[in-house]
């Protein structure tokens, strides 16, 4: 019919995967930096308080390579009754990638990482958004095509398995995912996120699905005890590197490449985030001490608390989740504008939305990386 569709042969790649001094150290490099990120996640206070930001951020920014324009900032607003306030429409995407996220994870209690959960996943992340319409929850039943937009599938840049080869490889893929592991964690999760998106099984979302997968494998394998590393801003960074290191796979057998190429990325991404962390950690105790000095009681660091899960807050938000009246929320959420942590946004009397914006700050999209992120590169180049 005037194409050629690509059938991957099953994980572990062969010949081998030959693990160079390059790779070793990279590999290594890697997982010093996850031991760390993830150390500092168990030996603090209250980490789960932080958790959810990363989550929204990630759904942010793997939902913005998809071409969703929604901010974090959007995202957060979702609740709010903020009068005037402009919430782009695929807003509801980014809030369906937080729901798979955290329906992933808490299936992971009962459930491995198998294909019912990465169908359960894809049902949750399609659900009544753009792609609704493109069988959520199943895999697909006619031929898909990568390519530019419009173009038909014999200009395509990439064509999937055939529906038979796709069902083969499925197969295949999942007895490689509950197979006893025979690589290194950060290894294993780098082919399988490689081998997914080649299999490309959806009509829609498999970019997504397959930025889940490297999380979900990462928790379930106990590299991570709590979800932090997300590598869709290095994917977005590098997005032409990274589409040329998964062809060179399919093309030339590259999978080497493919792995040095992923554990850089997961060098400069767990560097950042804990960076990030501690900057939280350092953050949360100078405003705590200081809510402490202006003697605002319990009150004071239950809001404070709640600021950490919710950094655009309304009065009425406040008032429900410390259960006091609404002069009582509204009382306290002037004093801490008075004390300079929450800046109100919408200039209104009425429906007034407040920004804790030194948290908020320290999530934004990075334009360059830390410094030691950049020494850690140099040491694994």
């Amino acid at each position: 019919m005037g194409y050629r569709a690509f059938a991957p042969k099953p994980l572990p790649p062969e010949p081998p995967i030959y693990i160079d001094g390059e790779l070793l150290h990279l590999l290594s490099r890697a997982d010093m930096a996850v031991g760390r990120l993830d150390g500092i996640a168990q030996n603090v206070p209250d980490p789960d308080l932080f958790v959810a930001m990363y989550v929204n951020r990630e759904a942010v920014l793997s939902s913005q390579i998809e071409g969703t324009q929604s901010t974090l900032e959007d995202l957060l607003a979702v609740g709010l009754d903020a009068d005037g306030r402009h919430v782009p429409a695929d807003v509801d995407e980014v809030v369906n990638y937080v729901a798979a996220m955290n329906h992933g994870l808490e299936r992971l209690d009962t459930l491995p990482v198998s294909l019912r959960l990465i169908k359960e996943i894809h049902e949750r992340l399609l659900r009544g958004v753009r792609g609704d319409h493109r069988t959520p929850g199943e895999f697909r039943r006619t031929q898909n095509w990568i390519g530019p937009p419009g173009a038909p599938i014999t200009a395509a840049t990439f064509v999937p398995p055939s529906i038979p080869d796709m069902t083969e490889a499925l197969r295949d893929f999942e007895l490689f995912l509950n197979t006893q592991p025979v690589f290194p964690v950060l290894i294993e999760v780098g082919l399988v996120h490689a081998q997914f998106e080649t299999i490309h099984p959806f009509l829609d979302g498999n970019g997504r699905v397959g930025r889940l997968l490297i999380t979900f494998l990462l928790v379930h394998r106990l590299a991570l005890h709590r979800p932090l590393l997300y590598l869709s801003y290095y994917f977005k960074l590098h997005r032409a590197e990274y589409y040329d290191r998964l062809m060179a796979i399919r093309v030339d057998g590259d999978w080497e490449g493919w792995l040095k190429f992923f554990l850089r990325g997961v060098v400069d991404t767990a560097v950042e985030a804990r960076s990030t962390a501690q900057k939280i950690f350092d953050l949360r105790e100078r405003h705590r001490q200081l809510v402490l000095d202006k003697k605002l009681a319990s009150n004071g660091l239950s809001l404070l608390s709640l600021l950490y899960r919710r950094p655009l807050i309304n009065v009425s938000l406040v008032a429900d989740d410390l259960e006091v009246s609404y002069q009582t929320a509204n009382t306290l959420v002037r004093r801490f504008e008075e004390m300079g942590l929450l800046q109100e946004t919408t200039g209104a009397k009425r429906g007034r939305v407040f920004r804790y914006s030194p948290y908020l700050e320290l999530f934004a999209d990075p334009t360059e990386l830390p410094s030691e992120v950049g020494a850690a590169i140099a040491t694994t180049s």
